[in-house]
């Protein structure tokens, strides 16, 4: 097979981390994470209660072979909240060693994360039958305290008055600023 014949394999099998699932089963797999601040008119983040882990978190999720990043926040967000998205600006790039996920099926994932962020929206918002519970604005004195571990450092740079781009390597969030963001947001949407 070539390799479109496989992107079109696994999207009949679920996905290309479901495919995988069967012939590694729990075994760490190293995956890239897209997710994106959605914030209203009144300066409030859209946040989604899941059904895997019942905590609250960003609208996101895996990468699928063939996807660029964009593609992915798009796809995710009509999934998963029904809407839409306008114009998306690059918020954050995480990884490092705390980036681990275990699935409450037992599954491992070590995911490197890109985040965008936008307040245009377009839709009504509606629930992924099968992965989340409800959506709900907070404003940032009134978030939840389910918060999901892997999405607590998008909202702490969610909460962050900075124009850049926020780098987190596991340890440590820094800032980007200067001419690199436009680079490096022209080479995250190709």
């Amino acid at each position: 097979m070539n390799a479109l014949e496989y992107v079109e394999s696994y999207k009949n099998e679920g996905g290309y981390i479901k495919a995988l699932r069967k012939h590694v089963g729990h075994a760490p797999l190293i995956t890239i994470g897209v997710g994106t601040i959605i914030e209203n008119d009144k300066g409030e983040i859209l946040l989604q209660k899941r059904k895997d882990n019942g905590m609250w978190g960003i609208v996101g999720g895996g990468m699928e072979l063939g996807e660029n990043f964009e593609d992915v926040a798009r796809r995710e967000a009509r999934e998963e909240a029904g809407i839409e998205l306008g114009e998306l600006r690059l918020r954050a790039i995480c990884n490092g060693p705390d980036r681990f996920i275990t699935y409450p099926n037992g599954d491992i994932c070590y995911t490197s994360a890109v985040v965008f962020w936008t307040n245009e929206f377009f839709g009504e918002i509606k629930n992924d039958s099968e992965e989340v519970f409800e959506h709900r604005f907070f404003g940032k004195d009134d978030l939840p305290e389910e918060i999901n571990g892997f999405d607590k450092i998008f909202i702490d740079i969610w909460q962050e008055s900075s124009d850049g781009i926020a780098i987190y390597d596991g340890k440590k969030l820094s800032w980007q600023t200067g001419g690199s963001i436009a680079q490096l947001s022209r080479c995250l949407s190709l």
